[in-house]
């Protein structure tokens, strides 16, 4: 038995047997299950990979904006002082950068742009006056959970530090 392949330009292979009987058969394109899943796989561990560490990266720059937001609020605090001698008590509270409190006379504020920012994870900022040590102020931010005390993203952010 004879057999003569003949290739066309339809995407068909034509199998000739001897006797003039032809058979025809569909050539397959794509991909098996098992090509599939090897690429799943794959990107699966990639993923696996790199979450962690954009994650990680996302924390990071909150702890970064806390900081940021921080410094800022002690130029409007510093700002504050020079116009009225003082820094805004405990009682008043950073509240005394935009609205002006009854015992001050020579208050020149607001002295933000925009109204007291909470911080990166939607808490106030805490504002403390005297500070500890010596210190004028502080300024606290306590974290992702909003607590004193924690580690990682939940650490406290100090404005001395």
């Amino acid at each position: 038995m004879d057999i003569e392949m003949c290739n066309n330009n339809d995407e068909k292979d034509s199998v000739f047997l001897e006797g003039g009987l032809g058979m025809e058969r569909r050539r397959q394109r794509g991909f098996t299950l098992i090509e599939l899943m090897v690429v799943v796989i794959i990107i699966g561990l990639l993923a696996a990979f790199v979450a962690p560490k954009i994650f990680h990266r996302v924390g990071e720059s909150r702890i970064t904006a806390a900081k940021n937001q921080m410094a800022s609020l002690e130029d409007a605090l510093d700002m504050f002082y020079v116009d009225t001698g003082r820094y805004p008590t405990t009682e008043e509270g950073m509240a005394a950068l935009n609205n002006k409190p009854e015992t001050i006379n020579h208050w020149k504020g607001p002295y933000l742009k925009k109204k007291l920012p909470k911080d990166p994870w939607g808490n106030d900022f805490v504002y403390k006056c005297p500070g500890g040590e010596g210190r004028d102020y502080d300024i606290i931010c306590y974290g992702a959970d909003g607590q004193e005390g924690g580690e990682g993203d939940n650490a406290d952010i100090n404005s001395w530090e």
